[in-house]
């Protein structure tokens, strides 16, 4: 498989806008030892790559019938399932490795990962609570991040953790409301699909609400200053402008507009993360 088609595989660019997750967690434990942000690197991106593709495996057969995920490498054959396996588990072994190379806990936390990795594209088939472990999933990226540096749990990671799964719970409930039709047609338990658009837009607001109140409070707790606070500020209106912005019109081209500002969030933390712990140095 050559790059072009793994980078379409995994989707290298969610990788990238997601990557500040875990970092956020590590700038939160004051870690400053290079070879733990390159192993927390590793670590992440190994995550991301099994997740999806074991996402585009389980998937496949459904992929194949939505006309906005027909022409994916699987559906289409340009890549036998045999070969996304392969990077699956491979993935999954270097994420375990990176793992215990930053500490015991890392290790054995490694595991429950994988798992909840591999079992999220079922989750949909039979909940709507599916938006909310996508966004479980992604708060092991900042939990990780900080156990990376400490080796132990507090109320700072869990803090991260709800912060991304709630935000990216919001936002994966308003991705889905463009596949309302097929999700019901299938048998797929989107939440637009079960409570209808007005409630998942609801829903939507409420996490993003308590996304930035989650945010404010692992603030409070690890003392941060200025720049994080103007991030912060900058998070709470770019979160607004998405909520209004999915209200005011055509649903294709408000998700656009949607999903454009969403890419300007983790950046704007990470900056504001990372020019604290410069100030306070």
């Amino acid at each position: 498989m050559d790059f072009r088609k793994f980078s379409s595989l995994i989707m290298i660019e969610q990788t990238l806008f997601a990557l500040p997750f875990a970092y956020l967690g590590v700038l939160f434990a004051n870690g400053k030892s290079i070879p733990t942000w390159i192993l927390v690197t590793i670590a992440f991106v190994a995550a991301r790559t099994a997740g999806m593709s074991f996402n585009r495996i389980i998937d496949a057969n459904v992929d194949a019938k939505n006309p906005r995920t027909k022409d994916r490498l699987i559906p289409r054959g340009d890549v036998k399932k045999s070969q996304v396996w392969l990077i699956a588990l491979g993935s999954s072994v270097v994420l375990a490795v990176a793992s215990l190379l930053l500490n015991r806990l890392c290790f054995y936390l490694s595991f429950p990962a994988i798992f909840l990795l591999f079992t999220y594209s079922y989750f949909k088939r039979f909940s709507s609570s599916s938006h909310f472990y996508l966004g479980l999933v992604e708060a092991v990226a900042p939990i990780g991040g900080y156990i990376a540096v400490t080796g132990k749990f507090s109320v700072v990671p869990i803090l991260l953790g709800s912060a991304i799964l709630l935000w990216i719970a919001g936002l994966d409930i308003v991705y889905a409301i463009q596949d309302v039709d097929f999700d019901r047609k299938e048998g797929l338990y989107s939440f637009p699909s079960v409570f209808g658009e007005k409630a998942a837009l609801m829903a939507s607001e409420v996490c993003y609400a308590l996304s930035i109140c989650a945010m404010i409070a692992a603030g409070m707790v690890t003392g941060k200053s200025a720049p994080y606070w103007l991030a912060l500020a900058g998070t709470a209106f770019i979160f607004t402008y998405q909520q209004k912005i999915i209200k005011s019109g055509e649903v294709s081209l408000a998700l656009k507009k949607f999903f454009k500002a969403n890419l300007y969030v983790s950046p704007l933390l990470l900056i504001g993360a990372l020019l604290d712990v410069f100030l306070q140095a």
